[in-house]
């Protein structure tokens, strides 16, 4: 049996008979304790064919850079997503029970309180305009520059959305790296990832093209000054599908 750890990436065989009523092994490279199950041909397909990622090929001497939190210029009216007194007020009608903003669709989208953190993983020449777009619209934008920063950010399993351009970091072939973080992670926290894949030729919302690429949605790169509406449109469809879901286990939307 070959198993993938979802530590360190590294992949080792192990013979079947020592693992006989054992769901659980040590990794014999970070020493942490990983499942026995088989990775899914989904995560074969992108990930553990490609070998270690450049996350965890970095010298033991160099410090992780995930991806950096996009900064708005002072001179606009938000920074950095909502505003502190938006915040405050935010807060504020949470610990009361009550709403202080109009029943509207923007109402309904985000989770008070909650500013959704969101991954930028596109070509350079889409990338500041995307995260311009989110950070106005209340996200917390991380812009990843390379396949680096984006592994190790989602590593650090805090992310609600990750938006992903097929052509990001192409010459460290990025956006492979970036799909393998998401099939290996487990059912729970998988829903709990809303996964967009910005395609320069796929329609967007074309429910049967986010199928096959398993994504979440798909949101044609020449829609992008309309993504933030497309976004939350997809995101508002996706809680609803999960409210009993949620409701039961107690968690919060995405």
């Amino acid at each position: 049996m070959i198993i993938v750890c979802h530590h360190c990436s590294s992949r080792f065989q192990v013979d079947d008979q020592k693992l006989a009523g054992r769901r659980t092994t040590n990794c014999p490279k970070c020493n942490q304790e990983i499942d026995t199950i088989p990775a899914s041909p989904a995560s074969a397909k992108s990930g553990a064919s490609l070998g270690g990622s450049p996350a965890t090929d970095s010298k033991r001497y160099r410090h992780a850079r995930p991806a950096p939190l996009f900064e708005v210029e002072a001179g606009d009216q938000k920074l950095n997503g909502a505003s502190e007194t938006e915040k405050l007020v935010q807060m504020l009608a949470a610990v009361l029970g009550k709403d202080t903003q109009p029943e509207s669709a923007a109402a309904v989208d985000a989770v008070p309180w909650k500013q959704r953190k969101v991954l930028v993983c596109t070509a350079e020449e889409h990338r500041e305009k995307i995260a311009r777009l989110l950070a106005k619209d209340g996200y917390q934008v991380f812009v990843a520059l390379d396949t680096e920063q984006a592994v190790e950010r989602m590593r650090e399993k805090r992310l609600d959305v990750v938006l992903l351009d097929p052509n990001f970091d192409a010459v460290e072939q990025g956006a492979a790296f970036v799909v393998r973080e998401v099939n290996v992670l487990r059912p729970a926290q998988r829903r709990r990832l809303f996964f967009v894949l910005l395609s320069p030729s796929m329609r967007t919302l074309d429910a049967h093209g986010a199928f096959l690429n398993n994504v979440n949605a798909v949101i044609n790169i020449k829609d992008a000054d309309d993504l933030v509406g497309i976004l939350n449109l997809s995101l508002r469809g996706y809680n609803e599908l999960y409210s009993d879901f949620n409701s039961a286990l107690k968690a919060a939307a995405i």
